[in-house]
């Protein structure tokens, strides 16, 4: 009364209020729920089969652009929504769309961490990875799209071989984006609005990244991509039977090598007698008594005597051979007497250099330097003594310098021996 609230009043009031607030909770609650039912354990292990190894390529490409060790673990697939996908991940973070032209009919997202895109393209331009101080640049992201370009060529390679059909991609786009912003996950790709797939790998490079990379999957798609591999991979069981059962009515012609016991009686007879030829051998070997009665012996009993220990015996005594020290014969000093004179006139026409040398001495480099018109040069030879004679640089004679008419020449007066 006058304004003053009952017990009864108070109680509904705060009723009241928690009705509203559990009301409110259990619509969080239920807003994040997601029904897992909505694809089975089967198709969750097939997708993340067929995720493994089109990543395995991918991770291959990778590791030829940074040149460092690339390792990029089985895959964890689980289903998602938006809200679950802005708690989960790391924001601000790179969302790579990737379309697919030809063999798949849908799309896909690959989400990787901001700093894994700065090393990663750092790593493609030539660095060590550590260059990845400053905002994400449009540089960036073009590099990381070649980068996924050519990694999503490879895996698209991968599944054409293993679904049995030609893949093909579109290039794909890369875009930063601060998750905390993009409330309404239409902005991005329509299929973000509801449950989708979630690929989870664990991306290894060298010593600088060790983080979790994320691909997406719409449900039609993850469905449409098991379907397809299934029945890949039961179209080739089914072919393995055909085959084994094909040769099954093949068993009818056995009967047929029956004729190969005809030929068995041939050869039998043939090799009786050669039999008795060879047993009569030996016993031709082993008598020597009867050997010279035979008409064959004379190859025979020979041959046989020596078979033994004479062949090896006879032959060390041909080693026994008369070996003498050479012999040659010796020349007397008569023997290198002048050589005839019709044999020197082959080479009376050699011409020789002959050189005449007045003295020698020593100089410095000084004194060299200061050589100028009219230095005087003193000689080791003394006023009047015979100078030398060189043919073709060998000492053979001694002489005296004399004058004709207006040349110089030299008188020989002793022959060197």
């Amino acid at each position: 009364m006058d304004g003053i609230l009952s017990q009864d009043e108070i109680n509904a009031l705060l009723n009241g209020m928690d009705l509203s607030d559990s009301g409110s909770s259990g619509a969080d609650t239920k807003s994040t729920e997601i029904d897992q039912s909505i694809l089975s354990d089967i198709e969750k292990d097939a997708i993340g089969e067929v995720a493994n190894i089109s990543m395995g390529t991918s991770a291959t490409t990778l590791f030829s652009l940074v040149n460092r060790k690339v390792n990029i673990t089985t895959p964890v697939v689980t289903l998602a929504t938006w809200d679950t996908l802005i708690d989960d991940y790391e924001k601000p973070c790179v969302f790579i769309q990737i379309k697919y032209t030809v063999g798949l009919d849908g799309s896909n997202i690959l989400i990787l961490k901001e700093q894994d895109v700065k090393i990663i393209t750092d790593l493609m331009m030539g660095g060590d990875g550590t260059n990845i101080e400053g905002e994400l640049g449009e540089l960036h992201l073009s590099a990381i799209s070649e980068a996924m370009n050519q990694m999503m060529g490879s895996s698209a390679t991968s599944l054409s071989s293993m679904l049995g059909k030609m893949i093909d991609i579109s290039p794909p786009q890369a875009s930063l984006i601060n998750l905390n912003e993009f409330k309404n996950a239409e902005d991005i790709a329509g299929f973000l609005t509801e449950t989708f797939v979630k690929i989870a790998f664990r991306m290894q490079i060298g010593d600088l990244v060790d983080s979790t990379i994320l691909q997406l999957y719409p449900i039609e798609f993850a469905r449409s991509l098991y379907e397809t591999f299934i029945n890949q991979q039961m179209g080739g069981m089914t072919e393995e039977p055909v085959k084994e059962e094909a040769p099954a009515p093949a068993p009818a012609p056995i009967p047929e090598p029956a004729p190969m016991p005809v030929p068995e009686p041939q050869p039998v007879p043939m090799q009786q007698p050669d039999m008795s030829a060879y047993q009569q051998m030996p016993q031709m070997g082993m008598p020597q008594m009867g050997m010279p009665q035979m008409g064959m012996p004379m190859y025979q009993q020979p041959m046989m005597p020596q078979m033994g220990m004479p062949m090896y015996q006879q032959m060390p005594q041909m080693a026994p051979v008369n070996v003498q020290p050479a012999q040659f014969q010796t020349f007397s000093p008569q023997a290198s007497q002048p050589v005839p004179q019709e044999n020197m006139g082959l080479i009376m026409d050699v011409p020789l250099e002959v050189t005449v040398e007045l003295g020698r001495t020593k100089k410095s480099i000084a004194e060299i330097l200061d050589f100028a018109p009219g230095t005087i040069i003193e000689l080791d030879k003394i006023a009047g003594e015979p100078i030398d004679v060189l043919v073709n640089g060998k000492f053979v004679a001694k002489g005296e310098v004399v004058v004709i008419e207006e040349n110089f020449g030299i008188r020989v007066t002793e022959i060197i021996k």
